[in-house]
This record gives structure tokens, sequence and C-alpha cells, in this order.
């Protein structure tokens, strides 16, 4: 008996030689170059995400409630202590929220540190549409 196409299994088709050129061997997978690549790209975008913010991030300016007080109808009096670079100035978001969590109020304060400190303490009335529970300092920025 002879062998025909249907009698040979093939894993692969076969191709009549010199026909279809010369065929080409499986490429090596480089994992190592890629991760490689990988890792250099992430330290790449972590250096420069760094530097950014290093230059424009403003770190310097921490607001914190020390307390709020006087609550009435229509205000509440809220003190606060901003941290800001030496001899700086900030402009900070002072909000009132009602006991549901709505904003009733909000204001912006400026504030300036005397030379040579970096902490300010302030004071500020937040004027309200009605009665708030809660007086709270959202962010400060730089002034100017």
């Amino acid at each position: 008996m002879t062998e025909t196409h249907a009698t040979i299994p093939s894993a692969a088709p076969v191709f009549p030689p010199g026909r279809y050129g010369r065929r080409r061997e499986p490429e090596r997978r480089r994992p190592v170059l890629r991760w490689s690549l990988v890792a250099v790209l992430i330290a790449g975008l972590v250096l420069a995400a760094t530097q950014l913010y290093q230059r424009y991030g403003d770190p310097e300016y921490k607001p914190e409630v020390i307390t709020y007080t006087d609550i009435s109808d229509t205000g509440v009096q809220v003190d606060f202590r901003v941290t800001v670079p030496e001899g700086g100035a900030a402009v900070c978001l002072v909000r009132a929220r009602s006991h549901a969590g709505a904003e009733v109020g909000h204001e912006e304060v400026t504030v300036t540190a005397p030379p040579g400190q970096r902490h300010v303490t302030a004071r500020h009335r937040v004027t309200t549409t009605e009665r708030p529970f809660i007086g709270e300092v959202v962010r400060c920025r730089p002034a100017g």
C-alpha cells in the first residue's frame, strides 16, 4: 500500500521545497529585556512625578482646625493654625456645614506669617445661610 496525504499524520502543513522561500525559526522571547525596559520606564515616571510635585506642589501649606465656637443661626467662628513657608502668606478656604453635611457657608481668608515664623494662628467668623454644625478649613494655597 502506498502512502497518501490522508495516511500521513501531520502537525504542520507541508509545503513543496523551494517554492515559498526559507521558513523562519520562531523568535526567542526576551522577557529579561522586556521587564528591564518596563522597570526603567516606571523609574523615569516616578522621578518625573517627584520633581514636578516638589516644584509645583504645595506641601508646606498645612491647615489645622484648633476649635470652632460661637455657633449661631447666622455663623460659626473658626480658630485655625496654618503652616506656611517662613514669612509667607496663604489663602485658606474656611467653610461651615450643617448637621446633614451640606455646605451652608464658605469664605476665603488670607493669613500672613510674621517674619521668621512658619506657623500662623487665625480666627475667622463664617457667615452662613442656616445653622451650622461644624466649621472647618478645607485647604490652603499660596497667596497671590
